[in-house]
This record gives C-alpha cells, structure tokens and sequence, in this order.
C-alpha cells in the first residue's frame, strides 16, 4: 500500500473533485448530500458564489505580507467579530487545535501578568474534544488520542460534565480558568445546561478564574445564533473560533476582553499565516453572509425542521436510533446499532454524515440547505433504518 500520504486517518474509499450548494460530486460520478460539512467548516456549502469571488479576487491582488505589517482586511474582520461578540481583541491563527492553545497561553499569561504565576491549571470536562496538539490532547478528555505520546503535558484536571459540583471541588489554588464546550462535538452532541454555564459565570467571578468558551464547532451561526454562548445569555472571557470561520478557507482566532489579553504584549505569541488576506478576505466574506438580515432565522427555521423530521423517523425506527439532540445546524442521532454502520449505510445511499462520541452519528449541514435537502436527507436516513432493521 502506498504511504506517501502519512496513514493518521482511516479514510473512505472516494475522492471528490467538485462541489455546488450542499452537493459533492465524486471523481468516479458519484453525487453526494453532504451533510458533515467538512465537520462543520464549510457553512456556506461548496462554490459559494461570494466566497470565490473573494477568494479569487484577493488572489490577485496580494496573498501574504506576515504579520510583522498591519494588515487592513484581517483588521476588519477583528473589528467586525468585536462588533459581534463579548469580545475586545481577537488574536488570529490558522485552526481550531492553534485558536484553543492561544487561549490557554494567554488565560496562563493574564494571571502571571496579574502577579499569580501559580494559576496555570484548567478545568476540562469528561467528554471534551479541544485538539490534537499536545497541550489540547491533555485539555481534551479522550485517552486515546494520548495514547503514546506522553508524558502528558501537566496543567489540566477532568470533571463530570454539567456537575457544578465536581467543578467547585476540583478548583485549588493553582486553578486559572476552566474552558467548556457549550456542546460537546466530538463528544456526541451534548449540548450544556445553560444554567450550569451560568454556574460556571458565577464561580470563576468568585474565584477570580477566566472562563473560555471552545466554540470552534459550535461557533458561526452553526446553532442558529453567530456564537453558542448566546443561548445561555453568559459571556466568557476568552474563546476560540475556526472551522466555519472561513467557510473552508484555513482560519482561526481567539477572541477576547481586554482584561482577559492583558498579558498579551509584542513577542508573548504569534502565527506566521494567521489573519493573512486571503484568509481575511475568505472570513469577511463568511461574515458578509450570516450577518445579512434573516439569514440565521433561517438556520433556526430549517434547524428545527431537521429536528422535528428527525424524531419522526426514530418513531418509527427506535430499534435504531433511540434519541436525537442538538441546535440549529448541529445534531446528534444516538444510535442502538453500531453508528458506524449508519454512517456507512447513509454513504452508500449518497449521504455524508459524521461519527461521534456515545455511539452518535452527527448531521452537520451547510447552514444553506433547503427543505428539500431537509427532506432528502432524512429520506435517506429513514431508507437506512429500514435496511438496518432487516
């Protein structure tokens, strides 16, 4: 077998070569509904006129420059994400692993820079998924995506996810922060009580932490409002973006307060590509076409239509798929058979879905589709059960 591409990933057998809409077309002439959107990345769906428009239009002007220059597209888009959001300052990178590890560097820096260097450590939860680089690995809550490449790095203590409890007891003297979810991804579509992420509000102002909301799934309108923390109607002090933010364009950013980044001064972090203009011009564009009036309504409308056409099919097939969960455009079906097996039975049937944690089989649409995706998709799925059930 050749390996000249380093095998990390257990692939599926296709290649696409182009995309329209919510639509991916095979090399071999397969059509697909695509339905995991990149995991979550491309928002817009495939060949979205503005996005290439932008794309290409960039293109010819200027590609990079480096952040040692002022960059004028990558300062709209901070102004314009400041606009949007809790935030006063936004650092850019290139992905979500870079966007959360510039957030535990700089909830590290503001309580050195506030004289308690001795804050270092987090509070992660059972379930989370924050990356794969080294100190994400350790933030996240999966043994095996640490498995052989320890010791793992020290800092980050694992509570029960939704116990305000079990957070309350794990805080000591040397706690800086605790970062969450607002629902888990990779952990199977759980989405937090929005009274425990008050909770969490409540106790990092009484212990002096920094709260960091993970949103580089949850976040660019992908549960129907531009950010996840909003449905809880509680701010963090520091988040991290990217998947959608460039709507397949490689880019991520860490928003947040002007309290929270005091640490952050010349030379404390940085990225060589991050914010660059042709990312800057991918995400302003992402940006120009969820802020339009209606357009997250409209998520809302189609995300609970997806719901609602969802339960109908586990009413009919709860010997397959027990529950569903989830917001807007992010959706969880919890299996009873292996969900690998309806991820693979939908994909014959020109369906792509996602697998998750706790037997989950993810719908992750662009934030574009129709009814009649809607429909098509939930067709599938119910063809899928039936099979399934036979």
């Amino acid at each position: 077998m050749n390996q000249s591409v380093m095998p990390s990933y257990g692939r599926t057998d296709v290649a696409f070569e182009r995309g329209d809409g919510p639509y991916l077309f095979s090399d071999d002439g397969r059509k697909f509904l695509d339905f995991g959107a990149g995991i979550a990345v491309t928002a817009l769906g495939h060949n979205h006129p503005k996005l290439v428009t932008a794309l290409t239009e960039q293109a010819g002007k200027l590609w990079h420059t480096s952040n040692l220059y002022n960059i004028s597209l990558q300062q709209r888009l901070a102004d314009r994400l400041v606009a949007n959001s809790f935030a006063d300052t936004v650092f850019f990178c290139n992905s979500g692993a870079e966007s959360v590890e510039a957030s535990i560097k700089l909830m590290r820096k503001y309580h050195s820079a506030s004289g308690n260097p001795q804050r270092y450590r987090m509070i992660s939860f059972e379930g989370s998924f924050h990356g794969r680089t080294l100190a994400t690995v350790a933030a996240g809550a999966n043994d095996a995506h640490r498995a052989g490449f320890g010791p793992t790095v020290d800092g980050f203590d694992h509570v029960a996810f939704g116990n305000i409890n079990e957070v309350r007891h794990a805080v000591s003297a040397e706690t800086a922060g605790i970062m969450i979810e607002p629902v888990q991804g990779e952990g199977g579509i759980r989405p937090a009580d929005p009274e425990f992420l008050r909770d969490l509000r409540a106790l990092c102002d009484e212990e002096g932490l920094l709260l960091m909301f993970d949103e580089v799934q949850t976040g660019v309108g992908r549960t129907g409002k531009l950010w996840a923390y909003e449905w809880s109607g509680v701010a963090p002090d520091v988040m991290s973006s990217a998947k959608a933010l460039g709507g397949g364009f490689p880019i991520g950013a860490c928003l947040a307060t002007e309290e929270a980044a005091k640490g952050i001064v010349p030379g404390t972090h940085g990225s060589t590509f991050g914010g660059n203009p042709l990312a800057a011009a991918c995400a302003n564009a992402v940006l120009d076409v969820l802020l339009e009036d209606g357009f997250l309504a409209n998520v809302l409308k189609m995300g609970q239509l997806v719901n609602d056409e969802l339960k109908r099919v586990i009413g009919d097939h709860s010997n397959v798929i027990e529950s569903v969960r989830g917001a807007g455009m992010m959706w969880g079906m919890k299996c009873v058979v292996p969900n690998g097996d309806l991820v693979a039975n939908a994909f014959d049937h020109g369906l792509l879905t996602v697998p998750a944690g706790e037997n989950v089989v993810r719908f992750l649409p662009p934030l574009i589709v129709t009814q009649d995706h809607i429909h098509e998709a939930v067709g599938i799925i119910d063809a899928c059960c039936k099979e399934l059930e036979s």
